[in-house]
């Protein structure tokens, strides 16, 4: 009997062995796959770089000591402590985790995360039996084993859950560019193939989706939900013979505006009816408009005396209608290039949004444009990588190519879905070939919710993206996809005053 229990100690090490040089090899042999597994871990992403070389070389150093009798049971603490620490990582991850990412690679990827949990657990009861067998064949006290057991276990534990918390901190506070991809946040359901791809999107009433399109500016296109009809009618403005140069379509409650800030004009009509009516005309020149209601609008111009761009309101109620608003938008370096982003409006939550298209910093306002919050997406560029010249005539040119980091922007329901076109650390270079990015936050407080992928279908880049009630609308040239938002992210939208339509 006792010849049998001495054989226990060494059949466990001899499994450790193994177990952590094939685990470390493996790891080895796919270290970027390896190294981007860690850094989309919702619990340790902030420190994939340290924890990617540390836990291989770990595995390694344990099964050199398990290798040699004199630091056997030294290896046999750490095997178990080890095996702990992985216990409690997946403990963490399938009960205080908002998503279960990918599992480990090797052969234990067929395994899901529970089957890595009871293979762990019986991991941790092998390690513990090898060093009681160990020290009951010696005839030796097992106090102080146990001790060392408890002691060593509760250490490893405590350094994941530290790890786990300063993580979370690091990644929701301080901005280290470590993105968390959603398991499965979105799903595709239909796809309309449209007949060019100038198609942008211009609102959404009732169970109807209408689009836009720069190529026919006066078209407004309809489609239902599910994306299986669709239709165009073209609009008629009262005015004819202005001089157009960029005209855009929105689609706001019972009404639809045509407009065109460098006439500058604004047109309304009823939805179903092609005849729109001036309602603004030479009250403001403007480079963005968002509609608030039937007579205020929201808008980025550009001002005479400091030719910055500005934000600023219209009210066809007083005189003068235009009142710019200033210090909203924080200059940088030329007041042009640096404020340039893109102005978009909640009207479920009664606010505007306006987010920069070269540094890491949105701003949420009320319909009053009184700021609420300055928050920042997860990328670290606070400043703006512009250099821009001015010219003769008063405008200014870039110079050099800038570093953009926000490309679009949709916010819903307290909810900022923002296509960002920076990479973030440890992240797939192979993935961004194939797909954009969307990070998700919240606009009521310094929150990043994670971030998923859009495939891109026949290498079409994301062009356009629209939010409503649990679907995403995606256009990538000239594909118009629909998409299902799954609970991980709709858990998230505020529970305000629902859109009047």
């Amino acid at each position: 009997m006792k010849n049998r229990s001495i054989n226990i100690p060494l059949i466990i090490a001899y499994f450790f062995i193994l177990l952590f040089l094939y685990a470390a090899v493996s790891k080895i042999l796919d270290f970027e796959n390896f190294q981007v597994q860690i850094g989309q871990s919702p619990l340790l992403s902030a420190y994939a770089g340290i924890i990617s070389y540390s836990v291989i070389l770990v595995e390694i150093v344990i099964a050199l000591l398990l290798s040699f009798e004199r630091y056997r049971k030294t290896g046999l603490y750490a095997s178990t402590a080890l095996m702990s620490s992985f216990t409690i990582y997946i403990y963490l991850i399938l009960n205080y985790s908002d998503f279960v990412p990918c599992s480990c690679g090797g052969i234990l990827e067929k395994l899901g995360w529970t089957e890595h949990l009871i293979f762990n657990l019986v991991c941790v009861v092998l390690g513990i039996v090898a060093i009681i067998s160990e020290k009951y064949c010696q005839g030796n006290s097992m106090r102080s084993s146990v001790l060392i057991i408890l002691g060593t276990n509760i250490i490893s534990i405590g350094m994941v859950i530290t790890l786990f918390l300063s993580s979370e901190y690091i990644i929701k506070k301080e901005n280290n560019f470590t993105r968390r991809f959603l398991l499965h946040p979105v799903s595709e359901t239909n796809t309309l193939t449209l007949d060019n791809k100038d198609y942008y999107f211009a609102g959404f009433n009732q169970d109807t989706l209408y689009l836009g399109n720069r190529q026919y500016p006066l078209s407004l296109t309809t489609t239902d939900t599910a994306l299986s009809k669709i239709h165009t009618s073209y609009l008629q403005p009262d005015h004819k013979q202005l001089d157009f140069k960029n005209i855009s379509v929105e689609v706001k409650g019972t009404h639809y505006y045509v407009y065109d800030g460098t006439v500058p004009v604004i047109f309304r009509g009823n939805i179903g009816s092609i005849k729109a009516k001036t309602i603004s005309y030479q009250d403001a020149y403007f480079n963005s408009l968002v509609v608030l209601d039937s007579t205020r609008f929201a808008v980025r111009t550009q001002s005479a005396a400091t030719q910055n761009f500005i934000l600023g309101q219209i009210d066809l109620r007083k005189t003068p209608k235009l009142t710019m608003i200033s210090g909203i938008l924080q200059k940088q370096t030329d007041g042009v290039f640096d404020l340039d982003g893109i102005l978009i409006g909640d009207a479920a939550e009664k606010e505007l949004i306006y987010t920069y298209a070269y540094r890491n910093e949105f701003i949420v306002m009320d319909n009053d444009m009184k700021i609420k919050q300055r928050l920042h997406t997860i990328d670290t560029v606070r400043n703006a990588q512009i250099r821009s010249v001015a010219l003769s005539d008063g405008s200014r040119k870039m110079n050099q190519p800038p570093l953009k980091v926000n490309s679009q922007s949709f916010v819903y329901r307290g909810l900022l879905f923002n296509h960002s076109v920076l990479m973030g650390k440890n992240e797939s270079k192979n993935a961004w070939k194939k797909a954009d990015v969307i990070d998700v936050y919240q606009t009521d407080a310094q929150m990043y919710i994670g971030s998923f992928y859009i495939y891109r279908k026949n290498n079409k880049k994301l062009k356009e993206l629209y939010v409503k009630d649990h679907s995403m609308y995606i256009i990538q040239d000239d594909l118009l996809t629909r998409y299902h938002l799954s609970e991980q992210i709709t858990k998230y939208f505020r529970k305000g005053e629902a859109e009047n339509p």
